[in-house]
């Protein structure tokens, strides 16, 4: 029949739209900002700078070493490496930032510094609530407002973070196990005596 094709489709149309209202799995709209979507863990929106425990003065993960300053498109991170160490997790002095900056209104969100980062120490955030009233000085934001918790990091993505902190507990371990036997080698050397020449 002709026809027949544009009439299935209109069905189809019509279907489609009237089962927009009645069914509560096509009701799409929200009632935003009442009510919130979750977001789903692969959602990406600006990075982060994560640190452990408590201190983010003390535990940050990023080391300073401008991977990410110098890899990211935009050239939107400037960082400014500081001149003391700190310990980082397996107890290793390491230098920290002493300005780590990041341009929103230039970042295009694309991770290439979360991929390049060695360190585990910028992630992506999920949070889109990002509007200010000023053009410049509120975009550009700082280390203090860009660090951000490990529980932080676990509560977003849930899934990486749970293999983050595998994979480098599993290093302190085998750090520390090296550690241990190096001490138990110098030990031995110091305790035998050395023979001496008549």
């Amino acid at each position: 029949m002709l026809g027949e094709g544009i009439i299935k489709g209109l069905a189809e149309t019509a279907r489609n739209f009237l089962g927009s209202y009645v069914n509560p799995e096509r009701l799409t709209t929200v009632q935003y900002p009442e009510e919130r979507r979750p977001q789903p863990e692969a959602a990406r929106n600006f990075p982060f700078l994560v640190f452990d425990e408590n201190d983010p003065r003390q535990r940050l993960r990023c080391v300073a070493c401008q991977i990410c300053e110098k890899e990211c498109p935009p050239q939107c991170i400037y960082i400014v490496k500081d001149t003391a160490k700190t310990p980082d997790y397996l107890g290793k002095l390491q230098f920290q930032p002493k300005i780590f900056d990041i341009d929103i209104s230039v970042c295009m969100s694309c991770q290439i510094c979360v991929e390049v980062c060695p360190f585990d120490a910028i992630k992506m955030d999920v949070a889109y609530e990002l509007s200010t009233s000023g053009r410049f000085a509120e975009l550009l934001l700082h280390k203090e407002r860009l660090s951000m918790s490990n529980q932080y990091y676990h509560q977003i993505h849930p899934a990486d973070a749970a293999e983050v902190d595998a994979r480098l507990a599993a290093e302190k371990a085998k750090a520390q196990a090296k550690a241990k036997a190096d001490a138990q080698l110098k030990a031995k050397a110091t305790a035998s005596p050395t023979p001496t020449s008549a």
